[in-house]
């Protein structure tokens, strides 16, 4: 732990579950070290910020949310453009209410587009806390590149560019849009680096993984005690995030996978678009939920049949628990070719995840002893990263 000085760090996310729950604790810790930790996030998270001890600013946002994921749309287009339109209506709103209250340090998501523009205005440091992988030398000729040429050839891409370069520099930016998207000046990466591709190829002066942020959950999400009905039995759990679970013909599929197999016992978490009536007859080892305490059911699980998602994967890679990986959307196919890379995941992909395939991948991950050896030798590496403490280490390292 660091000596510094207690300070006033403000603290910048959206209202996303996948952005917000990764640095929940790191925002714990630096409270608990004395800080006063101001966090701007929309109305819908102001209680989860407020278990921290933080002080919710209440912004108001234009972004879709979890309620609505398919308002982001189908085109890459338009996943850019609503974070643009976001951040140029909330940044007067976020200087309002930071006026005569300037923090010593800003640290923010990386979706969150006017905490640089404040920092900088302020004239204070900022950290950038990226939940999911980050940019590696030649990854914008590898990936950015080829990803965006359509892109910035068509009339709608060149609109957005241009807009979004006349508002970083209305702001002293001078058009650092790269600044924004992927080449911050400070990071602290919330991922273990086993999920990071090219990990050695990242410029460690500007990023740091410190791994997943972790802590006692049971106060806030609860824990999971094994029924009866488990005792003796393996435990699979299954779950597809927040955001895309409206697919009950998957959980059919999963209840099947292990009907007849009466050493397994199955926690299902369905989320809140899919009603439980969808899912038919429902044995008697199988129990569903709309949410679950995630983290503490990996603890005493033997398999996870998960989406990939950030969160989950580096949860899965804490436990050691062998996973399946079913993605849905967009990290999270990068995520399964990288969990099943290291040795220690399936890559099922949703259009062949039928009962047959998804038993005989967990059979086989949990029959294979070669996986469990790879599992716990990535759990190990990720504790050694350091998780909440050293974050918050590095964070008051940017206060002096």
């Amino acid at each position: 732990m660091t000596s510094a000085k207690p300070a006033h760090i403000a603290m910048f996310s959206i209202a996303a579950h996948g952005h917000v729950n990764p640095s929940i604790e790191v925002i714990r810790e630096l409270v608990a070290r004395g800080h006063r930790v101001s966090y701007a996030i929309p109305a819908a998270f102001a209680e989860k910020v407020a278990e921290t001890g933080a002080t919710p600013v209440i912004y108001t946002s234009t972004l879709p949310t979890d309620d609505d994921p398919e308002a982001w749309g189908t085109e890459l287009i338009d996943n850019l453009e609503p974070f643009l339109n976001d951040a140029i209506q909330v940044l007067p709103q976020l200087a309002a209410a930071f006026d005569g209250d300037e923090p010593d340090l800003v640290i923010h998501d990386i979706t969150s587009y006017p905490a640089p523009v404040l920092a900088h205005r302020w004239g204070v440091p900022a950290v950038s806390l990226s939940p999911n992988l980050v940019a590696w030398e030649g990854y914008e000729e590898e990936v950015a590149e080829p990803m965006f040429a359509g892109l910035k050839a068509s009339e709608r891409g060149q609109a957005y560019y241009a807009r979004f370069t006349a508002w970083l520099t209305e702001n002293g930016l001078d058009g650092q849009i790269e600044r924004l998207q992927s080449r911050p000046r400070r990071s602290l990466v919330l991922i273990p680096r086993a999920l990071q591709p090219h990990a050695d190829r990242v410029d460690a002066s500007v990023h740091t993984f410190v791994g997943a942020c972790q802590g006692d959950r049971s106060a806030t999400q609860g824990t999971w005690n094994r029924p009866e009905a488990a005792h003796g039995k393996k435990v699979v759990l299954v779950s597809l995030g927040s955001a895309f679970t409206k697919q009950p013909a998957f959980y059919r599929a999963c209840i099947d996978a292990f009907a007849d197999l009466p050493d397994w016992y199955v926690v299902l978490q369905i989320g809140k678009f899919t009603d439980e009536a969808d899912l038919g007859e429902v044995p008697a080892d199988v129990e569903v939920h709309r949410w679950v305490p995630q983290l503490d059911i990996l603890r005493q699980a033997d398999a996870f049949i998960t989406h990939a998602g950030a969160g989950g994967s580096q949860e899965g890679l804490a436990t050691a628990t062998p996973m399946v990986a079913v993605p849905q959307a967009v990290d999270q196919f990068g995520n399964a070719d990288m969990l099943a890379s290291l040795g220690v995941a399936r890559h099922v992909p949703m259009a062949e995840a039928d009962a047959a395939t998804l038993r005989e991948a967990v059979l086989a991950l949990v029959a294979d002893p070669a996986v469990a050896t790879r599992a716990e030798e990535i759990r190990a590496a990720m504790a050694a990263e350091g998780g909440t403490r050293r974050a918050a280490d590095l964070i008051e390292a940017e206060l002096s």
